[in-house]
């Protein structure tokens, strides 16, 4: 088996599988177009020399034959002259247009184009940062389809790089590295993608024999170590094994299958391989009539020759996750030699070279690739779509159909693709402008971006950028953006992703505001109470907010009452001190003393008041029903009786619990109890205000406001807690019951 990468003018063996047609506007068919292309471009090239030192009409030339071997149309063949021609005229898409019609000229342009934007991109592929380069040569990759709808122009640069790759060879010279790069990583993967099997396997051949010479040279020897022998082994098992599959029933044709240096090495290293361990060296394809015969052969094959233990795969009963169907095995012949051997029937094997089990996906997932990848995302699907295409050219010499067509409208009409001065690639959505373009490099360049130049010339901000253009953007050290890049009808902004930045600037920009209203209107306030030593952060954080800027922003939106701060710049008198509170003994009944001695508790008698203390876990207040704890220290801890923390301390310790009463001082006028409100509520602007304005409205003064939301799918809801003094709790159910009155609010209670 001929090695298809081992010269450098190597013809492309074609078969039915990989004949490409031009594709969807094909050129229109005109009498010796291709003699007249030639005879109109000969005396503009003829004596013209392209960067790689090969001559221009030599180089068209054999573009055309590589056309003309994978089956392109001799309309495309002559479109390969009027391309090179086009950079040597003064008004080329005027004159190619007039002697050859406009599908010529476009496509001539076209390509002239997309070659000018693959010099930038290699320029700028050394100096792009390593975790940046994968991502710069897919958007090259997807730059080349989105220059040509129905791929005339890729087909024509995919020939054109081949040639040059060929070229150097020929010379036995190095091709430039960085040709030799982008052609492996980017123009063999597009040709993978397109189905194009003969270019990219001798472009993958010849790229690694410039990229890893000496790695080239010792597998080539290894292979041209046993090469006839190898050669003439496998054409007589092919015959034979074809022939004793016929003779016994099985109807099948057996094909030999060619092994290319680079797919070996990337199999070595994908696998961890030495060379001999590489069984597919020597290999054969059996193409059976059916399903039943794939097994039938398999069958045979494995009664004939001796199984290699651990090489058998069914990909018939249990397909790869990409749709590949395939029977694998791997078998040694009397003088042990390895063949690895592929059964599979005839639309299985289409579908493996062109379909989506073929998917470049599987092919090029590198050291991780062998387990089968399928194609998910929209690009991948219209990847599969212009594999279609190319398979209906196949079978068409003139103009596309119509179905081919229709199914290639629109494939890359969404995304376009341009240039940064650097000349790296920038995707964007269709119809985006020179500001979505300033954007989508980053945000601080789009807020101060002011003007844009195309190609090197001053345009609009709402210009719509084309394919390859390249787009640099004039900026001030300083500033935002205009309201008007909002408005849909003036056309600055086609990405969602760049609106957003701008609408999250202004965002930014009237929170900045209320902010700063908010601080003016507390130090307005300091300044008056004569508070001004007193620190911001710590009157935010008695007010329960996290920062001094949170309590500006719910100033800022009249969300809370400057009368509340007030209150805690100017508390009431003091509350007497615990010593004031007085424990108040029960009057005494023998019987019910003798009961409670009997329940273990304890009655403290001849004592009229205790040192207590409220509890801070549930607020105890006038007239709530009260009990009293003994602590170690701290005198009787007072808590509600239905407290939960007393529930649990007196389980553990019933003989501290004692009965006491609520009594007042003789100076209990004003005497104010601190208690704790939970109120849940839809977030909305002025919600903190309007329940403020309640409790100030009922003359109850506020010490502390603790404040959370959260986005749910009731659009949002907030957790409020408002620390508020009263003198009888009784009074605050009132309180509470206003409160809940209050739009959105969902429920109020005491904790």
């Amino acid at each position: 088996m001929k090695n298809a990468g081992a010269g450098p003018g190597a013809p492309l063996a074609g078969s039915s599988a990989t004949i490409v047609r031009a594709t969807a506007d094909s050129l229109p068919d005109q009498p010796q177009a291709l003699a007249r292309a030639r005879a109109f471009a000969e005396p503009l090239i003829a004596s013209e020399m392209l960067d790689t030192g090969e001559n221009i009409l030599a180089h068209a030339d054999a573009v055309a034959a590589i056309l003309k071997a994978i089956g392109g149309s001799e309309a495309m063949q002559a479109a390969t002259y009027l391309v090179y021609a086009c950079a040597h005229l003064n008004k080329p898409q005027e004159v190619i247009a007039k002697a050859f019609g406009p599908n010529f000229a476009a496509l001539a342009i076209e390509t002239t184009k997309l070659v000018h934007v693959q010099k930038q991109a290699r320029a700028v592929d050394a100096r792009v940062k390593l975790e940046d380069a994968a991502a710069q040569t897919e958007n090259v990759r997807k730059m080349l389809l989105a220059f040509s709808r129905d791929l005339r122009v890729v087909m024509l640069r995919l020939a054109s790089r081949l040639q040059t790759l060929r070229y150097f060879a020929a010379i036995r010279e190095p091709a430039p590295l960085a040709v030799a790069q982008e052609s492996l990583q980017v123009f063999a993967p597009l040709a993978n993608r397109l189905g194009i099997w003969q270019i990219k396997w001798e472009m993958e051949d010849l790229s690694f024999r410039f990229l890893e010479p000496e790695t080239y040279k010792r597998i080539a020897r290894l292979l041209d170590q046993k090469r006839v022998e190898r050669e003439g082994f496998m054409e007589g098992l092919r015959a034979q094994l074809e022939g004793e599959l016929n003779k016994n029933g099985i109807a099948a044709l057996v094909q030999g299958r060619p092994k290319h240096i680079y797919s070996i090495v990337k199999k070595m290293r994908g696998k961890s391989l030495d060379f001999e361990q590489v069984f597919d060296i020597r290999a054969l394809r059996v193409i059976a009539a059916d399903v039943k015969g794939c097994y039938a052969a398999l069958g045979f094959v494995h009664s004939n020759f001796e199984p290699v233990d651990g090489e058998f795969d069914d990909y018939i009963a249990k397909p790869k996750s990409n749709g590949y169907q395939s029977l694998h095995t791997v078998v040694r012949d009397t003088g042990q030699r390895a063949v690895e051997i592929q059964i599979r029937t005839q639309a299985m094997h289409d579908h493996a070279e062109h379909g989506v089990a073929a998917h470049w996906a599987y092919k090029e997932a590198g050291a991780k690739g062998y387990a089968g990848v399928s194609a998910s995302s929209e690009y991948d699907a219209k990847i599969a779509v212009l594999r279609q295409l190319l398979a209906w050219e196949r079978e068409l010499s003139g103009p596309v159909s119509a179905k081919a067509r229709e199914g290639d409208e629109g494939l890359f009409e969404d995304r376009i693709y341009v240039l940064t001065p650097d000349a790296a690639v920038v995707e964007l959505p269709q119809g985006a402008t020179a500001l979505d373009f300033a954007y989508s490099v980053h945000t601080s360049l789009g807020h101060r971006c002011r003007g844009a130049r195309i190609d090197g010339a001053m345009v609009p901000l709402n210009t719509a950028l084309q394919n390859g253009q390249t787009v640099e953007v004039v900026t001030t050290k300083e500033g935002g953006p205009s309201r008007d890049w909002l408005n849909p009808d003036l056309g600055f902004l086609a990405s969602h992703r760049a609106r957003s930045k701008v609408r999250a600037w202004f965002n930014a920009q009237a929170m900045a505001q209320t902010v700063a209203r908010g601080r003016e209107a507390v130090e307005k306030l300091l300044q008056r109470e004569g508070k001004t030593a007193m620190k911001l952060e710590d009157v935010a954080a008695q007010l329960g907010f996290k920062s001094a800027d949170d309590l500006f922003e719910v100033v800022g939106k009249d969300e809370l009452s400057l009368r509340t701060i007030e209150n805690l710049l100017n508390p009431p008198p003091a509350a007497p001190t615990q010593d004031d509170y007085v424990l108040a003994k029960k009057p005494r009944q023998p019987d019910k003393a003798s009961e409670r001695a009997r329940k273990g508790g304890v009655l403290v008698v001849g004592i009229d008041s205790l040192l207590t203390q409220l509890a801070r876990c549930c607020k105890p207040a006038p007239p709530d029903a009260i009990l009293g704890f003994v602590t170690k220290g701290k005198g009787v801890s007072i808590h509600r009786s239905d407290c939960s923390n007393f529930r649990n301390m007196a389980g553990g310790s019933p003989d501290r619990v004692i009965e006491v009463e609520w009594s007042r001082p003789k100076s209990s006028d004003g005497l104010v109890f601190p208690v704790d409100v939970s109120v849940e509520a839809a977030d909305r602007q002025g919600l903190l205000r309007d329940i403020s304005e309640v409790f100030a409205r009922e003359k109850m003064n506020v010490i502390g406001v603790q404040t959370t939301s959260v986005k749910d799918n009731r659009g949002g809801t907030a957790w409020m807690t408002f620390t508020v003094e009263v003198a009888d709790s009784g009074r605050l159910a009132q309180v509470l019951a206003l409160v809940a009155g209050v739009g959105g609010v969902r429920s109020a209670r005491r904790r």
